[in-house]
């Protein structure tokens, strides 16, 4: 049984979903996707999915698996991860691990030994209240005290990864990102990464947003709130989303809530950027700005030869 494992991993906005299918065509491969925010079902304009016909050209697992209001941990991913690539295998195909968060990615790719603690339903409880109460950022700055290396990995407004990383340490007494143990699988892995110089990847998104906006983002959004999904869901504390709700609610106009968007998206690539390393020797890099497609599929090609499947 062949143990290839290949990964297409960079900030948002780089073109990874475009490629992977590409690239998976080429080589039979079927995509795996490495994105919590597309786990969720009716959330895809505010996710970048790529349109459902898109995706049945090759098929693509761990997208529409959890409803808004249903929780899925970083354990629950990493687990459902290795199952789905070993039922490809057993397709004689190659895995594909296509997306941008960073910790999904390591935990995968790495072999986390995530902590099983049980969810503290009460403390959970009292601090989703605080967050509702607007005390989001303050949750932050406590985990910040608490665990600095793990916080600057977190979105400040990650309100369920925040929560998670205040209850492991109340339980364990230890910072959750020193209770990390590593067993790599045993996968032989080609890790591509895609980027683009700053200020130009910020001027994309910013278009994309823009895009967003016109596809009919505030109509996505107003139709989970009518689906009875409420604003303060973790779900909905996401990128785009919580901007959006903020203007249905009236407390910001359309285009401040775009502005904040673009903003909240700027500030996210730029913590991506601590999960992937420009200086990471595992990741061969790519600046998107050039054509880089078929040198991509030489490398992945090259990788395959070296240890041919089947």
């Amino acid at each position: 049984m062949n143990n290839e494992l290949v990964a297409i991993v960079g900030p948002t906005g780089t073109g990874k979903s475009k490629l992977a299918i590409k690239l998976a065509k080429l080589i039979g491969a079927e995509i795996i996707s490495c994105d919590s925010r597309q786990v969720y079902r009716y959330m895809d304009i505010g996710t970048a999915k790529l349109p459902a016909e898109e995706r049945l050209l090759v098929p693509h697992h761990l997208i529409d698996i959890v409803n808004p209001n249903e929780d899925l941990s970083l354990a629950q991913y990493q687990q459902l991860a290795y199952q789905t690539s070993e039922v490809i295998r057993k397709k004689n195909k190659i895995p594909m691990l296509v997306g941008g968060t960073g910790q999904y990615f390591q935990a995968v790719i790495e072999g986390w030994q995530i902590p099983r603690v049980e969810p503290d339903i009460a403390y959970r409880k009292s601090l989703e209240k605080r967050s509702e109460a607007g005390e989001t950022l303050e949750l932050y700055r406590e985990l910040t005290k608490i665990d600095p290396d793990g916080a600057k990995k977190i979105d400040p407004h990650n309100i369920r990864r925040i929560i998670r990383a205040l209850e492991v340490y109340r339980s364990q007494g230890i910072p959750f990102s020193q209770l990390k143990r590593k067993s790599a699988p045993p996968y032989r892995t080609l890790i591509i990464g895609l980027h683009l110089e700053r200020q130009e990847l910020y001027r994309r998104v910013d278009l994309r947003v823009d895009d967003m906006i016109n596809q009919g983002l505030v109509r996505e959004v107003q139709k989970l709130i009518e689906m009875g999904y409420d604003t303060t869901l973790p779900a909905m504390s996401g990128i785009g989303y919580r901007q959006i709700s903020q203007f249905l609610g009236g407390q910001l106009s359309l285009p401040e809530a775009i502005q904040q968007i673009k903003y909240e998206t700027h500030r996210y690539i730029r913590q991506q950027y601590l999960w992937f390393r420009l200086k990471d020797e595992r990741i061969n890099w790519f600046n998107i700005a050039g054509d880089n497609e078929e040198d991509c599929a030489k490398l992945v090609r090259n990788f395959l030869e070296e240890n041919p499947v089947g």
